[in-house]
């Protein structure tokens, strides 16, 4: 198992751990893009993959994702058969 799979496992689990840089390489593996544009974005990230969109707040000061972004990120992934 290559490392995308390790981390597509890990992210299953669910784990407390699972940081934002973890996220971002298994996304950007994936084929989604990332979007922060815009004075106003914060923040605000955007990864988007054709008409796929995941947006969630970069986490800080920590970090690590928190438990229902891991959630909602698994729920999209699943839905568009992505995983």
């Amino acid at each position: 198992m290559g490392k995308i799979g390790k981390l597509i496992e890990r992210l299953k689990s669910r784990p407390q751990d699972f940081t934002f840089e973890e996220l971002r390489a298994l996304l950007t593996a994936l084929g989604f893009e990332e979007s922060n544009k815009g004075r106003t974005s914060g923040s605000r990230v955007k990864f988007i993959k054709g008409n796929i969109p995941i947006i969630l707040h970069k986490p800080h000061p920590r970090k690590e994702l928190l438990e229902y972004q891991i959630k909602e990120i698994l729920k999209v992934l699943e839905k568009e058969g992505l995983i």
